[in-house]
């Protein structure tokens, strides 16, 4: 989801109080990057916008990060780590489970504040290397692997057919699902999710 984006967490000075200021100015620079992005758009979000919106200095910003895509890129992925750490949920039924989750994602990515800095980084990412080898590293594949790691557990319990790749598997769930929402070919509704599942489960049930 950059230029060598800078680690995480903001060089702060020893002791707490300078530690705990940069992890204040750190987050009220990603509040403000998530916020103007979905106002003004990628085209015309700017590191200077982003400091007057976050109360900071512009050099502050750009001693943590590179550029704009960085800081977007960091925003947008500040809690990435620990939402994909829970991985999928497995009541032992598949269906379910990914119905579930799609849903939820669904909810997620109809929500404009969630639309805005995704459909910005995809779009940066296009025409900047960088920025989508970053993307595709800290968002997409580890959630391309908490799919693979469902679908191979319900490999295990013979929910799966034994020669089916999960990772291919995982794939043929999750890129309708993105084409559909960035081309906006549909819209994101409970029953395309509904139905995306169970047409994809058909051909990776075991065969009688």
């Amino acid at each position: 989801m950059a230029n060598k984006p800078a680690p995480d967490a903001p060089r702060g000075s020893a002791g707490g109080t300078p530690t705990r200021r940069s992890e204040r100015s750190r987050r009220a620079i990603f509040e403000a990057a998530l916020a103007l992005v979905g106002e003004v758009g990628y085209d015309k979000l700017t590191i200077e916008g982003i400091a007057s919106r976050a109360g900071v200095g512009k050099q502050t910003i750009y001693r943590w990060w590179p550029s704009k895509a960085a800081v977007l890129l960091d925003a947008f992925t500040a809690d990435a780590d620990e939402d994909y750490a829970k991985g999928l949920p497995d009541t032992g039924d598949l269906a379910a489970d990914l119905k579930f989750v799609l849903r939820a994602t669904a909810d997620e990515f109809n929500d404009p504040a969630f639309q805005a800095p995704y459909r910005a980084l995809a779009a940066a990412g296009a025409n900047d290397e960088e920025l989508s080898r970053a993307f595709l590293d800290r968002l997409l594949e580890p959630g391309i692997r908490v799919y693979v790691e469902r679908l191979r557990a319900a490999q295990q319990a013979g929910e799966v057919a034994a020669g089916i790749d999960v990772r291919v598997a995982a794939e043929m769930v999750l890129s309708p699902f993105s084409q559909r929402w960035l081309m906006r070919t549909g819209p994101l509704t409970y029953e395309f999710v509904d139905t995306l599942v169970d047409q994809v489960l058909r051909g990776l049930r075991p065969r009688d």
